[in-house]
């Protein structure tokens, strides 16, 4: 993959990697996507997460989006040095309560539409994705300005193998309510405040660990890509790190299955390796090749990625509580551009993707007039 010294002074010059922006929109579309099908039971196989142990392409979207995260932790606290003050923490902490809010906001506005009751705080779920997201992101910004970063990687393996030993020892991969992540979900957080899958919670309080683990990757990498000013051993470097982790994951998986609902330490070094295999392709082919033109759509998500999963999650909300009456019954905006419009033509599958392409078209679309005005919206 030979690299041309004006291709590697235009990467080092730009004051940014493109590539890290398209890659952050593939992940927040594709999550957007994989949540609004049609019809939760009309999708494509690879459209579906994995029932228990394994991996689909549909698991990849949200550890992804974490991967990054911890590479943009990195770039955000240059500025500080990774020293611990009083502005970087009270930054850290505000925008991590900032996230962890307006994840329970969207779980509130959700039993809200549902049940018409604006006080549901007896069964409100606690936890979520931007929960996971706030949490993870918190944990691993202080740690950046505590811990030296030639520690952090030790830190990284203590963290999955403490929580391998918890899994291994309390029953941590069995699909059902013996399961101890289940069981300290419902001893701290209660039964009603928890979501339901054979007694467990995908974002539950243990999990956490390694989503912590996740995004301190993500944190190494990014520290890898802004350290490193040849392009070109910053795109081999990328690779051969994800190579490394993605076949450490596999190998270890007969050991420790890959398993997204516990976020096993498998399925950490997995989906890390595959996103920074990811990540060293799109760098080549966007920031050093200057391929980008195919790339806009994602870029429109990438620039205000958490803005547009919230938007994405309140029109989801609305399309599915807002009724219209047809053929003298009420149905959802959700149901009629499924049922009565989508369906009968395409079918069961393809109108169930069609609707959920559709659905993020509508989303990019209200991101798209951000990307044109340069609108950032930071959470």
């Amino acid at each position: 993959m030979p690299i041309s010294n004006t291709e590697k002074m235009k990467t080092q010059n730009s004051p940014r990697l493109l590539a890290l922006d398209v890659l952050r929109g593939i992940t927040i579309a594709g999550m957007i996507m994989v949540n609004n099908p049609g019809s939760w039971g009309s999708i494509y196989a690879p459209l579906k997460h994995a029932e228990w142990n394994g991996l689909s392409p549909t698991d990849l979207v949200f550890p992804f989006f974490m991967f990054i995260m911890g590479i943009s932790t990195y770039i955000s606290l240059r500025k500080y040095k990774f020293e611990w003050s009083k502005s970087a923490v009270w930054k850290i902490l505000k925008r991590t309560v900032v996230i962890f809010a307006i994840g329970l906001g969207i779980a509130w506005f959700s039993l809200f539409m549902r049940t018409g009751d604006a006080m549901p705080f007896d069964r409100i779920r606690i936890l979520g994705v931007m929960q996971r997201l706030a949490l993870s992101y918190g944990a691993t910004a202080l740690i950046a300005l505590c811990v030296k970063h030639k520690h952090i990687p030790y830190l990284i393996i203590s963290l999955l193998a403490g929580y391998f030993l918890i899994l291994l020892f309390g029953n941590g991969f069995a699909y059902n309510e013996t399961n101890v992540l289940g069981i300290v979900d419902r001893a701290v957080l209660g039964v009603n405040h928890i979501y339901k899958d054979h007694g467990i919670d995908p974002e539950g309080l243990l999990s956490t660990i390694p989503a912590i683990a996740h995004v301190l990757l993500g944190f190494c990498v990014g520290r890898l890509l802004m350290e490193e000013k040849d392009i070109t051993l910053k795109i081999q470097q990328l690779f051969l790190m994800g190579t490394i982790l993605t076949f450490s994951g596999l190998l270890l998986n007969y050991g420790c299955p890959i398993n997204k609902k516990i976020w096993s330490p498998t399925f950490v070094l997995t989906t890390c390796g595959l996103a920074s295999s990811f990540l060293a392709l799109l760098v080549y082919i966007i920031d050093v090749k200057g391929k980008k033109s195919w790339s806009r759509f994602f870029e429109t998500f990438g620039i205000n990625p958490l803005f547009m999963y919230v938007l994405g999650a309140v029109f989801s909300i609305l399309l599915g509580n807002i009724k219209v009456i047809w053929a003298g019954e009420p149905i959802s905006l959700h149901d009629f551009a499924y049922k009565v419009v989508l369906q009968p033509i395409f079918d069961n599958n393809l109108g169930s993707l069609i609707f959920a392409l559709l659905f993020v078209s509508l989303v990019w679309a209200c991101g798209y007039v951000l990307y044109k005005k340069k609108i950032y919206v930071k959470i």
